[in-house]
């Protein structure tokens, strides 16, 4: 499973970070625009700006029209950003730490543990919520990070290798599934509620979810991108790393802990959305160059362009219905690193 190779380049340029941060405030302001009434983008973004303390910009839109902006569609605008930053940075975590581009931030088992611990809320009606604290997300947050601890235990028992600990996702995994199968055998009539919330949304009816995600975001997006000269060295392999002066054990533990933390906190909030974590970085790292200092905050700012767009799509494609956008990043992202994977002829690390 280890694949090494030289890196590419080793700094984000110019170039590379204003093009990503362009693409971001334009698929923004697109989907702040696109609805069931849609406001011109130089409107959309004179509203935003005139929200900022000290800015008075006549955007030129009416009370309605200014709060279906500011109001209804940019907290979840928002909160799509923070979803897919956090899901992607956490699988280029994942994939530099373990040195494996299929890694993904699930592969631990939180979205297995995050799907039990909702389930359990679900089936055992543990309550409305109260101020920010939904039963719900909280008991999704646990599950996930119990998914995870069980993971690290049993991966840890008589080896610290990381395909030691993959395997012991994937049982712990399989385990959580089986579980929370179980408990909906026993309770069908909540099958509908437990599912809806499976396949994701980042819907929200104001900026209850942002502040709740929020602190968590810049927590592990932060620290997160500190290590990525400490992954780069261990991308030469782990003996070669501790020559070089880098605890790999500790960095991955580090890493993978909060990596962890940063997609049982997505997770909570908006349910299991897939194929972020993997597709972005595995995108970044294909075209931007491999060396973790580029891939990780690339990848934070192309999963949160990924994921706004996503929801673009989810809100529109059968309106005025509705689809979860896990089912659109599935439809997006399974076809596209199926032609990564056809078209890629060399290694990536």
């Amino acid at each position: 499973m280890d694949q090494r190779t030289p890196l590419r380049a080793t700094r984000l340029t110019p170039a590379w970070l204003l093009g990503s941060l362009m693409a971001l405030i334009v698929v923004s302001v697109v989907s702040l625009g696109i609805g069931p009434v849609d406001i011109a983008p130089h409107r959309v973004a004179g509203a935003v700006l005139s929200e900022l303390p000290g800015v008075n910009i006549d955007h030129g839109l009416d009370p309605v029209q200014h709060t279906i902006v500011t109001t209804v569609r940019l907290p979840r605008v928002v909160l799509g950003l923070l979803v897919g930053a956090m899901l992607a940075i956490s699988g280029a975590a994942y994939q530099g730490s373990f040195r494996n581009p299929l890694a993904d931030p699930y592969l631990l088992g939180v979205a297995a543990g995050a799907g039990l611990g909702a389930t359990l809320a679900i089936v055992n009606d543990w309550g409305s919520a109260v101020g920010f604290i939904d039963p719900v997300p909280l008991a999704a947050f646990l599950g996930a990070l119990l998914a995870v601890a069980v993971a690290f235990s049993v991966g840890s028992i008589g080896s610290r290798s990381s395909v030691t600990l993959i395997l012991a996702g994937v049982a712990v995994a399989s385990f959580f599934t089986a579980a929370q199968t179980y408990v909906l055998q026993r309770n069908i009539d909540v099958v509908q509620e437990v599912y809806s919330w499976i396949l994701g949304r980042v819907s929200t009816s104001g900026w209850g979810e942002v502040k709740l995600l929020l602190p968590y975001a810049i927590a592990t997006i932060v620290v997160l991108l500190r290590f990525g000269r400490a992954l780069d060295v261990m991308a030469v392999g782990d003996d070669e790393a501790r020559s070089l002066g880098v605890d790999p054990v500790r960095v991955r533990l580090v890493v993978v802990t909060l990596a962890s933390l940063a997609a049982a906190a997505t997770v909570a909030v908006a349910g299991l959305i897939g194929f972020v974590g993997l597709v972005v970085a595995h995108a970044v790292r294909l075209t931007a160059g491999s060396s973790n200092r580029i891939v990780l905050p690339l990848s934070a700012i192309f999963g949160a362009t990924f994921m706004v767009l996503a929801d673009l799509l989810a809100r529109n494609v059968i309106a005025p219905a509705e689809l979860p956008v896990g089912v659109v990043t599935a439809f997006v992202g399974a076809p596209f690193f199926a032609v990564i994977l056809r078209t890629t002829r060399r290694t990536l690390w």
